[in-house]
């Protein structure tokens, strides 16, 4: 069935998985949060933990802590570029950087 414009095809939004006692899998997760951590702090601290196995958990430490780093795609903001050539330029090096995949040209 079509939707009228302007309107959402799923205005609630996506269903929330609630458990039998009451509880979402997200609140459940959330309550295993200091657990979770500890783990990570005792593997990045385990004298015979592999190099990679410190890494990663130091790294998931961070990103948690303080968030993923900004990536940077180097793009100079000239005065005398449209804003629709800086856009596309954003794109391509996104591209170029596997970020986004650029759509192809059908030919239409």
């Amino acid at each position: 069935m079509p939707f009228k414009k302007g309107q959402s095809g799923n205005p609630g939004g996506r269903a929330k998985v609630v458990l039998p006692d009451g509880r979402s899998l997200m609140e459940i997760a959330r309550e295993h949060t200091p657990k979770a951590v500890a783990t990570l702090v005792a593997v990045m601290d385990r004298p015979d933990a592999s190099e990679a196995a410190k890494v990663s958990a130091a790294t998931a430490i961070l990103d948690r802590g303080w968030g993923r780093p900004k990536q940077d795609l180097g793009i100079e903001i000239k005065h005398d570029e449209s804003a629709a050539a800086l856009l596309e330029r954003a794109r391509q090096r996104a591209a170029e950087a596997g970020l986004v995949a650029l759509p192809q040209d059908t030919g239409a």
